[in-house]
């Protein structure tokens, strides 16, 4: 058996609810976060943004600016080069604006200066000539032939003709005959749906230090979900060789997503570079919404029949993102996750990635995953309340299960779904009572999960504690998460070990955070860097005790002796081992790097009750329960807080998180006072029920569990409220005037 299968076990340490190895910093204000990094003779850097929403760039005055006292630098995108590679070049542009402006907040110039007023006070002073052009926002107008064209010359050879330049890609995926599963059907319903764009609203922003030396060597220090790959995309965009330029990770106030790409980093270290000092740059929130990565927005057709007994015969749906300025990478995820959760003859989904003049979009927790499912969940459960059917009993008939061809290709191995919607089924919750105006909603929601490249070293000290070194923020308790599975592994207590982050330059390329993949595939490398050094800790005894190093084993902490013919020797523990092994041969640690596969896919289910106050269109969320398959909760507590975590941001994403442009393409909503988060008291106890189907690629069954979470949100409230008002939503957000305009016009 593969080392990376499940093998069944009983656990000491992992599925304990340990402390937080990072908590009392965190409460005591001694973590150190992207804004709390300083240098000696240390510049404050500050960018100006353009502020249409599509302007060509004529020219620039910057001598005004130059002048002012205390500023030491300013750069634009003549300062930077070409990049070859498309990806790099749209990063590099996205970070400042070459040519042309694509979107209100587009970085165009930045300063650096010795204090924060001289580099303010420079940026009202730089003359920008802009030709202001037309502009294009909503992904349906973008669409069109004659709107105005975002960029030029990036539609993708595949993309039917018919649409504007803005259509740069098509993606399809399905299989079956489509027409005979819709003849065999006894109910169609086809619908229409929209989403805004949302933000993951982190509440640090963006923040660096970059460092240029004379020499060509750099260091930078910023708030990241991947350092890694912070360095490809910075070293890439100056022209440096990635050994020459070093990248630490802070601590991180939150990321979902939003922080697995450069800003403000490129455009420090240009500052720096020219400046001969460090820089440092901290976003505003003004800055955080209007040139930070949201969501896409989306505007979807969903097209699903069912006979009278609940089976669906036949499945479409037709998705059209816009994700910015740049060419949207989440269409794909959506087209794939649309209709995971079901086991169907004839399926098919199409999308469409569009340009627009708003901000390149970056990842939010499952990205491109929850409008589709909350189209196809909307329609389901129209269905199910069209044929007189039990929503839960509906979607059990139909649930993808092991040996389910998926609608986006593969065949599942062992999945939870079946599990979640059976708990569901079980749950108080799914039976309790409802009082008139207020209504239940139910809905599947799924993610794929990654492994990916990742890198652990394991040091044995020799007072007998334990060292990680892993290269993945934390940015949902894999620190302790880490050090439960080498615990667990090594034998030791979970407080004899210590998990660090390390920096670009102390160990072999991690991938982002992202993708849940950090418990999986850290804590699988972990693993096996823990079984690398109990191996050698074996020799150390075996040599200690003179017998062949087959003959010793590891087991409960401690060298043992494989069986009677290796001899009656005592067990020597790790903490034994260590203080000696100087004289056995020198320190002791464990690697492993790997290229993870294997990560297994996660469904959840959610079910919501609420309650709509029909004189003010008010939704109040009444009871939320989650029912997830973890595959392995290796730190309960971690696995709950993700879960409600992601369900508190769906529902965010459901009543009233948008962004609103106006007919000009400006933003107006760009703080916390107008783009409306949920807070404590808008919330109920989310309650949480933990299910675990192991991972068979997992030595310890773990699944990621991050992003599933905020999948099914979406539509579990838009069906709630509409059994709730009698009206069926198909926009997003169910805000009070939405909901008020729907209730005048039924």
């Amino acid at each position: 058996m593969s080392l990376d299968e499940y093998v069944k076990r009983e656990f000491k340490q992992v599925g304990t609810r340990v402390s937080r190895p990072d908590g009392v910093d965190k409460v005591t204000g001694r973590a150190m976060y992207g804004a709390d990094a300083t240098a000696p003779g240390m510049l404050t850097g500050r960018i100006l943004r353009c502020p249409h929403a599509h302007a060509r760039i004529k020219s620039f005055d910057i001598s005004d600016a130059l002048a002012v006292k205390g500023v030491k630098a300013i750069v634009t995108g003549d300062d930077f080069a070409v990049p070859e590679d498309d990806f790099i070049r749209d990063v590099q542009e996205n970070c400042m604006a070459r040519g042309k402006a694509l979107y209100d907040g587009h970085a165009v110039a930045a300063v650096a200066a010795t204090d924060a007023a001289s580099a303010k006070a420079a940026l009202k002073l730089i003359k920008v000539d802009y030709e202001i052009l037309p502009h294009v926002t909503d992904v349906d107008e973008a669409m069109k032939p004659g709107a105005p064209v975002v960029q030029a010359g990036r539609v993708q050879e595949n993309v039917p003709s018919g649409h504007s330049e803005n259509v740069t890609a098509h993606f399809e995926f399905g299989h079956g005959d489509m027409a005979a599963g819709f003849a065999k059907a006894d109910k169609i319903i086809e619908r229409s749906f929209k989403t805004a764009a949302t933000h993951q609203g982190y509440i640090e922003p963006h923040a660096c230090l970059a460092s240029v030396t004379s020499d060509g060597k750099a260091d930078l220090w910023c708030c990241t979900q991947g350092q890694f790959n912070v360095r490809t995309l910075c070293a890439e965009i100056m022209g440096m060789e990635a050994s020459q330029l070093r990248v630490t990770a802070s601590e991180i106030g939150g990321g979902f997503g939003g922080k697995t790409t450069v800003f403000i980093e490129p455009v420090a270290l240009m500052l720096s570079k020219k400046a001969g000092r460090p820089v440092k740059i901290v976003m505003t929130r003004d800055e955080v919404f209007r040139a930070t990565g949201p969501t896409v927005s989306s505007s979807s057709d969903v097209k699903i029949g069912m006979t009278n007994d609940g089976r669906i015969t036949a499945a479409e749906a037709t998705l059209r993102y816009q994700g910015g300025a740049f060419p949207c990478g989440t269409t794909e995820f959506g087209c794939s996750s649309a209709f995971a959760a079901y086991d169907l003859e004839a399926v098919r989904t199409y999308g469409w990635s569009v340009l627009t003049n708003r901000p390149k979009e970056a990842a939010y927790r499952a990205p491109g995953a929850p409008m589709a499912v909350y189209a196809v969940e909307s329609v389901v459960d129209e269905l199910c309340l069209e044929l007189g059917l039990d929503p839960l009993e509906t979607r059990l008939k139909n649930a993808a299960r092991k040996g389910t061809k998926s609608s986006y290709g593969p065949t599942f191995p062992d999945i939870g779904l079946v599990a979640t919607l059976e708990a569901a089924k079980a749950h108080p919750h799914y039976t309790a009572p409802l009082e008139p105006g207020q209504g239940r909603g139910l809905s599947c929601g799924f993610w794929f999960n990654f492994g990916g490249n990742t890198c652990v070293s394991l040091n044995v000290n020799t007072d007998g504690t334990v060292g990680i070194t892993e290269g993945n923020p934390d940015i949902g308790g894999s620190r302790a998460s880490i050090s439960l599975m080498a615990a667990e592994e090594l034998g030791i207590p979970y407080d004899r070990i210590r998990t660090i982050v390390a920096d670009t330059s102390s160990l072999g390329y991690n991938d982002v955070t992202d993708g849940s993949r950090v418990t999986f595939a850290v804590g699988l490398a972990t693993i096996k860097a823990a079984r690398d050094a109990t191996r050698k800790m074996c020799a150390r005894a075996a040599k200690i005790w003179g017998i062949d190093e087959e003959a010793v084993e590891w087991k409960d902490g401690a060298a043992v002796p494989a069986g009677p013919n290796a001899g009656k020797f005592p067990p020597m523990t790790l903490a034994e081992i260590a203080a000696v092994s100087a004289e056995t041969g020198g320190p002791i640690a464990g690697h492993h790097e790997v290229n993870a596969d294997g990560a297994g896919v996660s469904f959840g289910v959610h079910l919501c009750d609420v309650e709509v106050d029909r004189e003010t269109g008010a939704t109040k969320v009444l009871r939320y329960t989650i029912f997830q398959d973890a595959g392995k909760a290796v730190h309960p507590d971690y696995v709950e807080g993700q879960m409600q975590g992601g369900a508190v941001q769906g529902i965010g994403w459901a009543l009233n998180e948008e962004y609103i442009y106006g007919t000009d393409g400006r933003l107006q909503n760009p703080t916390f006072l107008d783009y409306r988060v949920p807070v404590a008291s808008d919330l109920p106890m989310i309650e949480t029920v933990i299910l675990e189907i192991p991972n068979p690629g997992h030595p310890y069954g773990v699944r990621g569990v991050g992003e599933t979470p905020i999948v099914p949100p979406l539509a579990a409230l838009s069906n709630a409220v509409s059994h709730a008002t009698g009206i069926r939503m198909t926009e997003l957000p169910m805000s009070p005037p939405r909901i008020l305009k729907a209730l005048g016009s039924s």
